[in-house]
């Protein structure tokens, strides 16, 4: 095994977190064209990084920075059931993140950090340094510094505008007013993230942009010619390239304000693909006799599942929308309504899986889906995890929730214009003057790699419960 780490006697780290960002766009198609990815890639080592299962931000950010997965930090999606009722959902903000993250770790050894717009930091918790919380937070008028009377400098750096956490409302037809949005956010960001290099001492520090996934989300469809609604030759062709050569820019900006030796770990959460369309879960259900309505959605347009009125005496089994399915099953003496006995559950639960396996494309072709069980893939299974977890072709579509459509498949996204969905694997690049190796792309590792990683390069051993490993060569 090569260590890449030399020794050196106040070590610095600095994580550049480029949510959703691609392997395929930056290892190859636009390389030559981000020249600063391109050194750190030529002085380091690089490769594509597994994310969690499911491959959202929300856990994946929180899994990559604890070392532990989604069922031990019992997180399933942005959205958890938080009882075994049929209605409740908790949002997963940072007060779900019970595990120490590698700043508190880093804190604890005496370690000053510098945290911003990393996923699931609101509500904010003090640390050894200071933090700018995440797109979770509501907006600049809850407190989203610490310390508290951070946030005044931060009124100071950016002119008196107020900061932006994230893109409102990214799934809009209005591309001009998104993109105006996407580099309105990401400039505030950088310019704050600048400031605190320059005036906060710190020996780690770690930006995520939120932009990069929202402009996937908003505008894949004219980036890639592979997208069932790509027009070749429109007018924003180059847009998502264009973003990537501004933040390519402002990282830039950011490698000129820390030393030679300073690991810099470039890193994305999860990859994106083209959304071929959307499988309506429910409306299989349905169509299965597995979901019963005690009425029929009345008037025109599509019914959110949280508002149908569920026959649950009469349903065994519901599902969830979203970049991935969640799967539950009414289950006796576990849901007030179960129907599905608890010595059936496993052969139940099996065919079930089955069932969705097989379900073919609109073409009649075979789908790809894949389906997970929590504990087959997780350490524990904390909180509530859905009883399945399903991958619609692969991740190639979304999962759909809603009702009304008169099909199992939709082209539309019943949350508004959407075209890319996750792809499990997104990237990982390590440079600096303490790497070894230069230029070379390494095997794929796995997310929970990361803060094992980031800890042995200041000598601090990894804890005993984390799942990942240092990558080393």
């Amino acid at each position: 095994m090569l260590n890449l780490f030399r020794k050196r006697r106040d070590p610095q780290v600095l994580v550049i977190g480029l949510d959703c960002a691609g392997p395929q766009l930056v290892f190859d198609q636009w390389r030559d064209e981000l020249p600063n990815l391109r050194h750190l890639m030529d002085h380091g080592v690089y490769g594509e990084l597994t994310s969690c299962t499911p491959a959202i931000t929300v856990p994946a950010w929180s899994s990559m920075l604890t070392s532990k997965d989604p069922g031990t930090l019992g997180i399933y999606g942005f959205r958890n059931r938080a009882d075994y009722t049929y209605d409740k959902l908790s949002i997963a903000t940072g007060a779900a993140v019970r595990e120490p993250r590698v700043w508190d770790i880093l804190g604890a050894a005496g370690k000053r950090v510098i945290v911003q717009g990393v996923p699931q930091t609101y509500p904010v918790r003090p640390v050894n340094g200071c933090l700018v919380s995440c797109f979770l937070t509501p907006s600049v008028s809850n407190q989203y510094t610490y310390p508290a009377e951070l946030r005044y400098e931060i009124d100071q750096a950016l002119n008196g505008e107020p900061y932006e956490f994230d893109v409102k409302d990214f799934r809009t037809e209005n591309k001009d007013w998104l993109l105006t949005q996407i580099y309105a956010t990401s400039d505030k960001q950088f310019t704050v993230m600048r400031y605190l290099l320059d005036n906060k001492p710190w020996d780690f520090a770690m930006l995520v942009d939120i932009g990069v996934d929202r402009i996937h989300h908003g505008m894949w469809k004219f980036h890639d010619p592979t997208h069932p609604k790509h027009e070749p030759g429109n007018r924003y062709q180059n847009a998502i390239r264009d973003y990537y050569q501004h933040i390519d820019r402002q990282i830039g900006t950011l490698l000129e304000r820390v030393p030679d030796d300073t690991l810099v770990v470039t890193v994305s959460d999860h990859g994106v693909k083209a959304m071929q369309g959307g499988l309506c879960v429910n409306e299989w259900l349905r169509r299965e006799g597995l979901l019963v309505l005690a009425e029929e959605p009345s008037g025109e347009g599509l019914l959110p599942f949280s508002k149908a009125q569920v026959d649950w005496s009469r349903t065994r089994v519901w599902g969830e929308g979203g970049y991935y399915a969640r799967i539950f099953m009414n289950v006796r003496g576990r849901e007030p309504q179960g129907l599905i006995p608890a010595d059936e559950y496993e052969a139940t639960r099996d065919d079930l899986a089955a069932r969705i396996e097989a379900i073919p494309g609109p073409n009649g072709a075979p789908l790809g889906t894949r389906v997970f069980k929590p504990e087959a893939i997780y350490h524990q299974v904390n909180g509530i995890a859905p009883d399945l977890i399903v991958y619609w072709g692969d991740l190639a579509w979304r999962s759909v929730g809603s009702l009304g459509h008169g099909t199992i498949y939709t082209f539309e996204n019943d949350t508004g214009p959407d075209d890319a969905n996750h792809a499990q694997n997104g990237l990982f690049i390590l440079s600096g003057g303490q790497i070894k190796h230069k230029g070379q792309r390494v095997a794929t590792r796995q997310l929970m790699d990361i803060a094992p990683t980031i800890l042995a390069a200041y000598g601090i051993p990894a804890p005993a419960d984390y799942q990942g490993t240092a990558i080393d060569g």
